[in-house]
């Protein structure tokens, strides 16, 4: 069966409803206690590039999971009345994600455009995320 909307428009629909932030708006806030920043990266890529301090990680493919108050993986972090401004490498999955949430109802969602690629090039604090070591056996 063919692709009838395909990622380029899926990215196109989230940019045009979730409220987005440029790299220097998301550094200006850095630090900001209204705001929590949401890196939805895989945890191999916080590994390989870091992440930015006091960031959350939520990996994409647990999100919605994380976020529902009714759902056992809840996380508290998520029931909150901040703004959620989720970032991944460049700014289409986060717009995914920003849209995800819209849907499930969050209003205080906002992801940055050009995202942790851009908050790099632009001097945005970055911290190491080492990977662990693995368990002996």
């Amino acid at each position: 069966m063919p692709v009838t909307k395909g990622i380029k428009a899926l990215v196109e629909e989230a940019y045009a409803r979730v409220e987005t932030w440029t790299v220097e708006d998301a550094i200006a806030r850095f630090g900001d206690e209204t705001i929590q920043l949401v890196d939805i990266r895989d945890i191999r890529e916080l590994w390989r590039e870091g992440t930015v301090p006091g960031a959350v990680h939520a990996p994409r493919g647990m999100l919605e999971f994380w976020v529902d108050p009714e759902s056992p993986y809840h996380r508290e972090v998520f029931a909150t009345d901040k703004k959620l401004v989720f970032y991944c490498a460049a700014g289409w999955r986060s717009a995914l994600a920003g849209k995800a949430m819209l849907e499930m109802g969050l209003t205080n969602v906002a992801h940055i455009d050009g995202g942790f690629t851009g908050w790099k090039k632009a001097g945005g604090p970055v911290e190491e995320k080492p990977q662990p070591a693995p368990k002996a056996g």
